[in-house]
């Protein structure tokens, strides 16, 4: 009796001591199934986020891909960096929204006293077309509690010497991997991207999801890298480049919005979080407009 009363108090409290998950924002398909929770692609099985929790705290380098402009894609990395920071110090927070230009200022803040919001995007300068508002929190929360928060993209420089300059596409992309890649940078531009220009996008894309490899891999464990969806998938971003002398291969959790059909596998991701969806916005409106 006493024990089934102990295992009956540890399963309580087990239950008590998961964080709940923040309040959805986002309004479509909020009555999908399996909301807030984890497909996990290898045992396909769903797991509740507290187990993906879990399932982390033992990895030294993850990547979290992301849809950009979802609100409720950046709480959840906010949540997670939280929960795996209370099983074991986060080492560091690599982010694909800072660059190495801004290394310096970052670790003039790291650990300081914090200016209001404004003086800080001033003195990081924080590039316009990362949203404060939806980044804000997860900038802070690097700057505070981490050993380090970390830039992983490339730099301007860096981003134009590949667009003058294209060096040779890697092999390490298949057939399929590129012809997506170029897809997907022909519809990022609204179709108004010269074709001859591919090559050196392509070139830029790839040297991005090397550079993020590259830190990511440099960076203090346990770490972990917050990067959009293309860049974190197996099949197409950063982990196409771990080298093997590196260490283990990064873990890959895609967030992902349901609604969105078939489910990626193994071969793109180790885990897919599932969250409600922005309302279908059409990115290419009044593009090139006068």
């Amino acid at each position: 009796m006493r024990t089934l009363l102990l295992l009956a108090c540890m399963s309580l409290s087990a239950v008590l001591s998961a964080a709940e998950l923040p309040a959805w924002q986002a309004t479509e398909h909020r009555d999908a199934a399996h909301l807030g929770q984890v497909w996990d692609t290898r045992a396909q099985r769903w797991l509740d986020a507290d187990q993906l929790v879990s399932e982390l705290a033992g990895s030294e380098r993850v990547v979290v891909g992301e849809k950009h402009d979802n609100l409720d894609h950046h709480r959840l990395q906010l949540w997670l960096l939280q929960q795996l920071d209370e099983q074991r110090p986060q080492a560091a927070l690599l982010m694909e929204m800072l660059q190495p230009e801004q290394q310096a200022a970052v670790n003039a803040l790291q650990h300081q006293p914090l200016p209001e919001a404004d003086v800080l995007q001033m003195q990081l300068d924080w590039q316009e077309g990362w949203d404060w508002s939806l980044y804000g929190s997860l900038v802070l929360w690097g700057l505070q509690e981490p050993q380090r928060l970390l830039a992983a993209n490339l730099g301007m420089q860096q981003m134009m010497r590949r667009y003058q300059r294209p060096p040779p596409i890697s092999a390490r992309y298949s057939s399929a991997a590129r012809a997506t890649l170029e897809q997907t940078l022909l519809d990022s531009h609204c179709g108004k991207l010269d074709p001859h220009h591919l090559p050196a996008m392509l070139a830029i894309q790839q040297g991005r999801d090397e550079q993020m490899a590259r830190a990511l891999a440099e960076a203090p464990a346990p770490a972990l890298l917050l990067a959009g969806s293309y860049h974190a998938r197996r099949d197409l971003g950063m982990p196409l480049h771990w080298r093997p002398q590196w260490s283990e291969a990064p873990i890959v959790v895609l967030l992902r919005e349901a609604g969105q059909g078939e489910f990626p596998g193994p071969e793109q991701a180790d885990f897919v979080w599932l969250t409600p969806a922005l309302p279908e916005k059409d990115y290419c409106a009044g593009w090139g407009a006068s």
